[in-house]
């Protein structure tokens, strides 16, 4: 079956009344959540799923992804305008987009970075409607030990590519696999780090995690720290959204490469659009001819990271659909939505299923045009919810991260679980350590340990069995030339900043 039959398949059911029905809804729904400080979109995401319980399979995906883009959307705006990333992406955006904001320009961010948002999500779309079905028919030969392997590797290039230290994302990822064998053993049943508690014997709830990490977290690094008078309404009218003809020029290239960056991080396993856009800011910065400009208010650095950011979300789907890995904390959640809703991701998926998988393809590309028909008009009313103050609006984010959580298990227990991981996760961030690796280590620990498992018991205990077949041999070689090249890169840097430390002693 050709891409355009497939394309057939996917607008005939994606332009159904219902689904894009429940796409608006989504995409609306995610814009006025993600606009709100401290919640962003794996928590909007938990939030929002119990709606989706009563809907067909296909139209709940559709509306999960809306309320997705709709999110990553609204994160922006927060970000540009006052200076709080929605999601781990978007803390990119701020470097570059709140100066523009403070310089009377933020209605140019705003409306640039929707352009780029929409070009890096198209350019995405293509590469996985045009790869996912390859990838897919390969994956058909894939066993326990290549998805072990390809698990791996998506865990040591997210903690090796990621921004900041190697060392610390690497720890947060043996962490965050820790904490995911708290439960009952796969094979045995036996429990496992339950300290006698009943409610441990069940793994920890991922939904509870992520809200605690990024959304409690979240609101205890921004209480005291906002201020509203910041944001000038001003700054945001349609008059001052019009980019000059210089930032136009200089907004292409940045935008192609950044959803080259983008495509490539995201069709990894494991790593996603925060690695991307990081990246994206960090290639941006290396080849441009005036890198002072940048943290100053360069267009480039808000629309390589946002074209790197949507873009790497699309691939995402690759390895999450095809393969049943997730390349992303928000593609950990979707996936857990396609498993709730009796699908089973993977190589199958696409020949089982053509119209679930073809109709949420396509509404991707529904979901982008609606953002950029909605995002520009209803700007203005994102500032006036941003002026709402702070101090009126946290309790009603901890609120709504409350009920999303207990209403996914009704248990009071997950909500002490958000209570710790809350605090973890503030005290990760005033020590600096990143938040993502432990949730990909939390997500893929499970599953890594069922596949190792099972690969020792067919070749009955032989470690061999991982270089002896050819796919997994290749992924174990470039898993550990990521290792090694990322601790090198780690040790070269502390060297570095000790020799500059110390001439600049010494000339002092």
């Amino acid at each position: 079956m050709d891409i355009f039959s497939n394309m057939a398949i996917g607008f005939s059911t994606a332009l159904t009344f219902t689904n894009l029905f429940y796409c608006f809804i989504g995409v609306f729904l995610g814009m006025l959540v993600g606009v709100i400080p401290g919640i962003g979109v794996l928590s909007a995401i938990t939030m929002l799923f119990p709606i989706t319980f009563y809907l067909e399979p296909t139209t709940a995906l559709i509306m999960l992804a809306g309320i997705w883009y709709g999110t990553g959307y609204g994160g922006r705006t927060a970000s540009i305008l006052l200076n709080i990333p929605g999601t781990i992406a978007n803390a990119v955006t701020c470097l570059d987009g709140y100066p523009m904001t403070k310089q009377g320009r933020g209605g140019v961010a705003l409306f640039m970075t929707t352009v780029a948002s929409f070009v890096g999500g198209s350019i995405g779309i293509i590469i996985l409607m045009l790869f996912a079905p390859v990838i897919a028919r390969y994956a058909l030969s894939f066993g326990s030990a290549e998805y072990f392997s390809l698990m791996l590797l998506g865990l040591v290039a997210a903690s090796t590519i990621s921004e900041g230290s190697a060392i610390k994302a690497l720890a947060m990822v043996v962490l965050g696999i820790m904490f995911g064998c708290i439960g009952a053993d796969i094979y045995t049943g036996t429990p496992r780090f339950s300290f006698g508690l009943l409610e441990l014997t069940d793994q920890l709830s991922l939904i509870a995690l992520a809200m605690g990490m990024f959304g409690v977290a979240e609101v205890i690094a921004t209480v005291g720290k906002i201020e509203v008078g910041d944001v000038g309404k001003t700054n945001v009218s349609m008059s001052a959204m019009k980019p000059t003809r210089d930032e136009v020029r200089r907004s292409w290239f940045p935008m192609l490469r950044g959803s080259s960056l983008g495509a490539f991080f995201g069709t990894l396993p494991g790593t996603g659009p925060s690695v991307a856009s990081f990246m994206s800011y960090a290639l941006e910065k290396r080849v441009s001819s005036e890198p002072q400009r940048f943290g100053k208010g360069a267009i480039e650095g808000i629309m390589s990271p946002e074209a790197a950011d949507n873009s790497a979300e699309m691939t995402s789907f690759i390895p999450t659909l095809s393969l049943g890995i997730p390349g992303s904390p928000t593609m950990a959640l979707m996936l857990g939505a396609l498993m709730i809703h009796g699908i089973a991701p993977g190589p199958s998926l696409m020949t089982e299923q053509p119209s679930l998988f073809w109709g949420l393809i396509m509404s991707f590309w529904i979901g982008n045009v609606i953002l950029v028909i909605l995002n520009v008009p209803l700007i203005g009313i994102w500032v006036r919810l941003l002026t709402i103050p702070y101090h009126l609006l946290y309790p009603a984010v901890l609120l709504f991260i409350c009920v999303g959580t207990y209403s996914v298990n009704t248990s009071s227990f997950d909500l002490w679980i958000v209570a710790f991981f809350g605090f973890f996760g503030y005290m990760m961030r005033m020590l600096d350590w990143p938040a993502a690796p432990l949730l990909l280590g939390f997500v893929l620990g499970p599953l890594m340990e069922e596949h190792f498992r099972r690969a020792m018991l067919l070749s009955r205990g032989d470690f061999a069995t991982f270089l002896d077949r050819p796919i997994s041999a290749t992924v174990i070689s470039i898993t550990a030339a990521l290792l090694v090249w990322g601790i090198w890169s780690a040790l070269r840097a502390r060297r570095i900043a000790n020799q500059a430390a110390m001439e600049q002693a010494t000339t002092g």
